[in-house]
């Protein structure tokens, strides 16, 4: 759903787990991440703390996407200092609206 960012030049990068996804975030410092609470190696809850809180890395804007929509999780994740908490299942269209709002980019 993210694919038409790729024509306004936004690189789209995946990582298949919470510790490779933390690695491109340094590497990479994507103006925004879409992240999964959980996922292998390490949870989306401590790839965006050690994103946010250890590595300080304030500019970059985190979306969590989850199946976890109670609000001890939701908690959770904005305590972590995610910067949007989104439950599953969700409308794409609204993951688009997301990405056009931080990237400033109209798709």
């Amino acid at each position: 759903m993210l694919e038409d960012f790729e024509d306004e030049g936004v690189e789209l990068l995946l990582a298949t787990n919470g510790r490779e996804g933390c690695e491109a975030i340094q590497e990479e410092l994507p103006d925004l991440v879409f992240l999964d609470a959980m996922m292998p190696e390490m949870s989306g809850f401590e790839v965006c703390e050690k994103v946010k809180k250890e590595l300080g890395l304030d500019q970059v804007t985190i979306v969590m996407l989850t199946a976890k929509g109670q609000e001890f999780d939701r908690k959770r994740g904005l305590d972590a200092g995610a910067d949007s908490y989104m439950t599953k299942p969700f409308d794409p269209d609204a993951i688009v609206e997301k990405a056009s709002a931080v990237l400033g980019i109209e798709v």
